[in-house]
């Protein structure tokens, strides 16, 4: 069943860096597809990373549908016209854009201006777009991005060094970020295996291995898994999937589909009182206030 589509969603943060340069994060928690509208002027090259999920962009008034998947990055450009933002943003998503003029582009590469393919004079004036995969180097940027306090003393500062050094990341990826609070994942393997982990648990949300399990079989210490998931993802390895597990359940009763025990089982709860407790911690509501709430 198809969900239902929420009014337009919001920036959780939109900071303006400097003139023409601009970031926005949407966190859509929401068990339903929502939808970002926005104007976006032929002057502005635009890159979209999907953090967490999914994202669809519609483009000639819906008649062409371009998918961004989880962990990917997209660059848009297109010098002959606008190029409105125009998404379908899927449930329990994560999307960092940024905006920045190719004025204010060319001021920061112009050094490298022949390394990068639509600055060339062939190029220039031609639309681009490219669609590859985040890295862990760019992934752990991003994760900072998306966790740092945007009304802390200095934010705007730090903002402007995440985004450069994510720019760089992205048009160089070879380039390895420097973390002193977590100074292991400078190792790009690391990564990749703490992103095993997310995805074993997601897969078995049901039946999730415990931590040690876990990291036995992606071939990393405890302490490690548990520090590196936490730096990467901003909770610990069970809060990830708890949340995960509600957002599912929400989705679940949305559909009008199951009922509450139902919903818990398919969870993995033996006792649904424990999913209903789960439930109401995370949402301050009961599954079955909820379901309510969506069927009337």
């Amino acid at each position: 069943m198809a969900l239902k589509k929420n009014n337009a969603l919001s920036p959780r943060i939109e900071q303006l860096i400097e003139e023409g340069f601009s970031v926005l994060t949407y966190d859509n928690s929401s068990p339903d597809s929502q939808s970002i509208v926005r104007h976006v002027d032929a002057s502005l090259i635009q890159f979209h990373f999907c953090f967490k999920g999914s994202t669809t962009f519609n483009f000639n008034q819906g008649t062409y549908r371009l998918p961004l998947l989880d962990e990917h990055v997209l660059l848009l450009y297109n010098p002959q016209r606008d190029l409105p933002m125009q998404l379908d943003v899927a449930a329990n998503t994560q999307l960092i854009t940024v905006l920045i003029s190719i004025k204010k582009f060319h001021s920061l590469f112009s050094q490298e201006a022949d390394q990068i393919s639509f600055l060339s004079k062939e190029n220039i004036d031609k639309k681009y777009y490219k669609d590859h995969i985040i890295t862990p180097s760019m992934a752990v940027v991003l994760s900072q991005i998306l966790h740092h306090q945007p009304n802390a003393l200095m934010s705007r500062l730090y903002l402007k060094g995440k985004v450069y050094e994510l720019l760089s990341l992205y048009f160089n990826p070879t380039e390895s970020t420097d973390l002193a609070e977590c100074p292991f994942l400078v190792d790009e393997e690391n990564i990749r295996k703490i992103r095993n982990a997310k995805q074993i648990i997601l897969e078995r949300m049901t039946t999730p291995p415990s931590l040690q399990e876990l990291s036995d079989e992606i071939g990393l210490s405890l302490k490690k898994l548990k520090e590196g998931f936490k730096q990467l993802y901003g909770s610990t390895v069970y809060q990830f999937l708890l949340d995960h597990k509600m957002n599912h359940a929400r989705q679940l009763l949305g559909s009008g589909s199951f009922n509450v025990n139902e919903v818990a089982l398919q969870l993995g709860y033996s006792n649904s009182s424990h999913f209903i407790d789960a439930f109401k911690k995370k949402f301050g509501t009961t599954p079955k206030k909820y379901l309510l709430s969506v069927s009337s």
